[in-house]
């Protein structure tokens, strides 16, 4: 295996002497507002869940599957998904992306004309597709970054749009425990397959490559360049016909590193504890903490806002040590472990029946969970540049391999035991595997090259 290192940690300033656009900023605030878009669909069958299983007749072991339907065809088509993406371009795929999974999201309400098994068969089927559809979704915001920021700027913004998952709840789950409670379960996926169709046009105007991007000067690209952001990383439209997108055999050349299968199974694991807070945290405040279901959506959003602040808390703090000589992996890893240290404290809404200590005990775990979550952080810092969607659809085939057995572990541990207290404790063990993957198994952070022959 050959590990070679040539990004510039501490970008030099641009070359040319004209003031920076700062265009890049722009382009990570489209990605933050598409994927809170992303997100809530993803929620959504959380939220509408408890009055979609009363309606139909579902039990909790069927939702536990019907939670894990979009996390097997995730985990399906994120090879494909990040093939497509280095062979096609960011834009163009994610365009795609966005209309399909907005259309799947609205079209699950229509659910609600059929019941029993067939219901549990349509709702499986059209979760199945939303999650084909958004399968690219972070492997791509993940290549934008890689190929807009410099390295001593990458953490913050992979944060920002990392963030956004927290940020979900806290703009959408109040709305979703709202319509579902006002206009049935039904409503929360129309509503909201409609807001992704209607942010579509937007993606489209603002989003393009670097140095194909109108309103990005000289010097902006400059700067970006010598950080290490990888600008030419999309084909030229004429350059298509004849670029056949990455040779897949790379992939033993990834799965041999040890770096990035640590990286790999602690993404897994971080997305497990998110993955929790997204399907079951709000049946766990109405079925063990009994509270209304909209009361639930609204008190979600309130560790969901500690989520969103620790996700930019890290990233901010991991580039402000780099920017003052702490070495990469260092700078990583600190918010990294010390986020999951706190997320462990979890556990201990297992030892109280106060709503109130419930919710500031989430919080900070939540807090804990955004703080540590800097796994796209840690992939835009060491993806081969050749191949940075495909690497990114690995790191989240890891990942989200979690949305599967997460959410059906859940419902069987409920099934068994009748609370949500075992969940807890199977929750937080994730957190440690993720300490133990950073402290013990990555080693040095730094950018993956490919040999010549895969």
């Amino acid at each position: 295996m050959q590990w070679e290192n040539k990004e510039t940690v501490a970008p030099a300033s641009a070359a040319t002497g004209a003031k920076k656009t700062n265009v890049r900023w722009m382009v990570v605030a489209v990605l933050f507002f598409v994927t809170l878009i992303n997100y809530a669909d993803r929620a959504s069958i959380s939220l509408a869940g408890p009055g979609m299983a009363k309606e139909l007749g579902l039990s909790v072991v069927d939702m536990g599957f019907i939670f894990s339907a979009f996390g097997w065809a995730y985990v399906i088509f994120q090879l494909p998904g990040g093939w497509l993406l280095d062979r096609f371009g960011s834009k163009m795929i994610y365009s795609l992306s966005i209309f399909f999974w907005s259309l799947f999201t609205l079209m699950t309400g229509l659910a609600g004309f059929v019941t029993g098994a067939t219901a549990m068969m349509v709702v499986f089927i059209l979760r199945f597709l939303v999650g084909a559809a958004e399968s690219p979704s972070f492997p791509a915001n993940s290549r934008i970054v890689a190929s807009w920021f410099p390295a001593s700027e990458r953490g913050t913004a992979a944060a920002i749009f990392n963030s956004a998952q927290y940020g979900s709840t806290v703009f959408f789950a109040p709305l979703m425990g709202w319509l579902a409670h006002t206009y049935g379960w039904h409503s929360v996926f129309t509503v909201l397959g409609l807001i992704g169709i209607a942010f579509l046009p937007v993606f489209r105007k603002l989003v393009h490559s670097p140095n194909r991007h109108t309103m990005v000067n000289a010097a902006e690209l400059a700067y970006m360049e010598q950080g290490g952001a990888l600008v030419n990383i999309d084909p030229d439209k004429k350059d298509r016909a004849a670029h056949q997108g990455p040779r897949l055999s790379y992939l033993k050349q990834l799965l041999s590193s040890r770096m990035l299968l640590g990286i790999y199974f602690a993404q897994y694991c971080l997305n497990a504890i998110g993955f929790f807070f997204i399907t079951w945290f709000p049946v766990y405040l109405v079925q063990e903490k009994h509270m209304s279901i909209m009361k639930a959506g609204m008190v979600a959003a309130i560790p969901a806002v500690c989520g969103f602040i620790g996700g930019i808390i890290s990233g901010f703090v991991s580039d402000m040590l780099i920017r003052r000589g702490i070495s990469l992996s260092l700078a990583r890893k600190i918010p990294i472990v010390g986020g999951m240290v706190l997320c462990c404290i979890m556990v201990l809404c297992n030892y109280t029946d106060s709503e109130s200590a419930v919710i500031f005990i989430m919080a900070l775990s939540f807090l804990g969970k955004g703080i540590g979550g800097m796994g796209w952080t840690v992939n835009a810092d060491t993806a081969p540049k050749e191949i940075a969607g495909l690497s990114g659809s690995v790191l989240n085939t890891f990942s989200n391999s979690s949305s599967i057995t997460t959410p059906v572990i859940t419902g069987y541990i409920l099934q068994m035991t009748g609370s949500f207290h075992a969940v807890l404790w199977f929750v937080i063990a994730h957190a440690v595997v993720v300490m133990i993957c950073y402290l013990f198994v990555v080693g040095k952070i730094k950018r993956f090259v490919l040999t010549d022959t895969p």
